[in-house]
């Protein structure tokens, strides 16, 4: 063996070392803070954050992810037992233990059961929307504590409002403490970015609270020493709380699934969601044996094991073992200001605190946005129980989701005599009457139509109700004297379709078209291949290369930019200021969208090939300054040199 094939054992371990320490230099501080904002003793928080790192590092697959106390689940710990027993008592102890093998056996059978798919089921908006409202509750409940008061109120936001009202009950010293602490984590993140500001802090404001004898709001008296593990847990409270477990299970599964994510791609390394599942699961039952709460993956202390060059999942069992060596000496933690962990907890979640998220939702789609703001009032509405803000968020979701899908989009197109409908998306028992409708009265409005194509190539599922829609929306436009043929089938389609509709002949882009004439009909003729349609269009229309379009684009004046590409296109990067709207759908949104028929409006996509039948369609609807931006859109972007990744 070579020497240098010796020493990669040692060069990984010493780097695991290094990255495992790094961050249990910024656990030991936020592990008292989480175990604060979950209502349990402080020491509690530092029993979550050992052993069940040492436990989520033997079945990780990620080998950055950080196990321990995060803000997310601490807050929805603190929802679900808040109101069933008083916080930091004995009870309400033994309850959080039990919540904590709730989580475990959730985590552990999803992943066992390799349902670990289960974590992409849970909408974008609806965490978005959750995570936001959290973040500002979860600062408004650190108010009292960076100012040194102690309202009489109940509420997190009554408390709040409480303490700021009152400006002749704070506690000087206590915001002096609380801005040293977030002066530290500023400042050595100027330094470099693994400096360990919040311990800094965290010694520093114990060395202060010592040498003046500080007299307030403190940690008080921790044990010192190991935990007692035991599974004497209060069992009779076990119906009361499966529903939260199970939210605190998916909901905070979602945060590690993500940040595993990130790392396994940046790195090209594979991530397995299912024996994720089972390391949390495992650390979560860890974590109750200990007398502790549910924990989960922490992102900004991953991104320092990342940073930091771990490169194995031992790197994680290491911080745990570092944190199992500090509790015999935890009794010096004593003097430090709460101050300072209320800080530390502002400083932990500022990135969450960003409404841009909805924001941009907003523009992209208003029902997934008005879901996500939805799901964000609810958990301000519902705080501290704030696991029925995301119930609540799921069940709209699912509502929107049929309630979209119900409502059948449709592009169309007209060439002569022969009208093409284009269906998009799924094709189903929800969307059966819309599909119908749809059909029947595009035909009522085009009396000169002799065949009518119905192009499933943006249809992605179709079930038996929603091919027998589409059998009965045949029947009868051949009932008009109106032949049919179905184009474009996707293959997964063809099955089911060539059953129930026996007697049309599917057809693709490269295939002959076959219909079905009604009685004393003429003979239908064959559709037109997509790349003479293309080319019929760059004829007929205005078409432009990527450097004028560049000059109209930067110009800006009155023009209307869009791009008229599918929405999974747009992680190549969309241009600037480009309203997105997929072809299919541009007769219906155009209204919307122009200010008036003589505006200037261009068009792109992928290579220009649907650009120019979009612009044949728009100069057709009387939108005459419609242009082509004939080029890929890697060329427009390049000559733009004003576009941005979609993600």
């Amino acid at each position: 063996m070579s020497r240098r094939g010796q020493e990669r054992p040692a060069s990984t371990l010493l780097a695991d070392l290094v990255a495992g320490v790094s961050v249990s230099l910024i656990l030991v501080p936020q592990a008292l803070a989480y175990a604060e904002l979950a209502g349990m003793p402080p020491v509690r928080g530092l029993y979550a954050a050992a052993l069940p790192s040492v436990i989520a590092a033997v079945f990780a697959s990620s080998p950055w992810l950080q196990t321990g106390p995060v803000a997310l689940t601490a807050l929805l710990t603190f929802g679900a037992l808040s109101s069933r027993a008083v916080p930091g008592s004995d009870a309400y102890i033994g309850q959080a233990a039990l919540l904590a093998m709730v989580v475990g056996v959730t985590r552990l059978s999803i992943g066992s059961l390799r349902a670990g798919a289960v974590t992409y089921l849970m909408s974008h908006a609806v965490l978005r929307g959750f995570t936001l409202g959290a973040a500002l509750l979860i600062s408004a409940s650190q108010i009292p504590s960076i100012l040194g008061v102690a309202p009489e109120l109940t509420g997190i936001f009554a408390r709040a409002g409480d303490a700021l009202i009152k400006p002749d009950l704070w506690d000087w010293e206590a915001i002096g403490f609380s801005g040293l602490t977030v002066s530290l984590i500023a400042g050595g993140r100027l330094v470099h970015p693994l400096f360990p500001g919040l311990l800094v802090a965290v010694v520093a404001a114990i060395g202060i609270s010592v040498a003046v004898g500080y007299g307030g709001f403190q940690v008080g008296e921790i044990p010192a020493g190991l935990p007692e593990f035991s599974l004497a847990l209060p069992w009779a409270e076990l119906p009361y709380l499966i529903f939260p477990g199970i939210v605190i299970a998916l909901v905070g599964f979602a945060e590690a699934a993500s940040i595993s994510q990130t790392f396994a791609e940046r790195e090209q390394r594979p991530w397995d969601p299912n024996r994720e599942f089972v390391s949390q699961g495992a650390a979560n039952l860890a974590s109750s044996v200990s007398g502790a709460f549910p924990v989960g993956g922490s992102f900004s202390r991953s991104a320092i094991n990342h940073l930091a060059g771990a490169r194995t999942r031992a790197s994680g069992g290491i911080t745990g073992l570092a944190v199992l060596a500090i509790l015999p000496f935890t009794g010096m933690l004593g003097a430090l200001p709460k101050a300072v962990l209320g800080m530390a907890i502002l400083s932990a979640i500022r990135g969450l605190l960003n409404p841009a998220p909805l924001l941009e939702m907003w523009r992209l789609s208003r029902p997934q946005a008005g879901v996500g703001l939805a799901t964000f009032v609810l958990t301000l509405v519902f705080a501290p129980r704030v696991e029925i803000a995301v119930v609540s968020g799921v069940a709209l979701a699912i509502a929107v989701h049929l309630w979209r899908e119900g409502e059948q989009e449709f592009g169309f197109e007209k060439s002569g005599h022969e009208l093409t409908v284009r269906p998009m998306g799924v094709l189903w028992f929800g969307s059966a009457p819309a599909f119908r409708r749809t059909i029947s009265r595009r035909l009522g409005q085009s009396p000169e139509a002799r065949s009518l194509v119905v192009d499933l190539s943006g249809v992605g599922r179709l079930d038996l109700s929603g091919a027998y829609a589409l059998k009965a929306s045949l029947d009868a436009a051949v009932e008009r004297g109106v032949s049919v043929a179905l184009a474009n089938v996707p293959p997964q389609l063809t099955r089911i379709v060539g059953k129930v509709c026996p007697k049309v002949r599917i057809t693709t882009a490269a295939a002959e078209s076959h219909v079905r004439q009604p009685k004393n009909a003429e003979e239908h003729q064959m559709p037109i291949e997509p790349s003479e349609l293309v080319a019929r269009a760059k004829a007929q229309v205005r078409t432009i290369g990527a450097g004028d379009a560049a000059n109209q684009i930067r110009r800006r004046g009155n023009v209307l930019l869009i791009d008229v590409r599918e929405p999974n296109e747009h992680e190549k990067g969309v241009v600037e200021g480009a309203e997105l709207v997929p072809r299919g759908l541009l007769e219906s949104k155009i209204g919307g969208l122009c200010s008036s028929p003589e505006q200037d409006i261009l068009l792109y996509c992928a290579a220009g090939n649907r650009a120019a039948l979009a612009t044949k369609t728009l100069v057709e609807m009387g939108y005459t300054n419609a242009t082509c931006i004939d080029c890929s859109f890697a060329e427009l972007a390049a000559a733009v040199e004003s576009w941005r990744p979609s993600g």
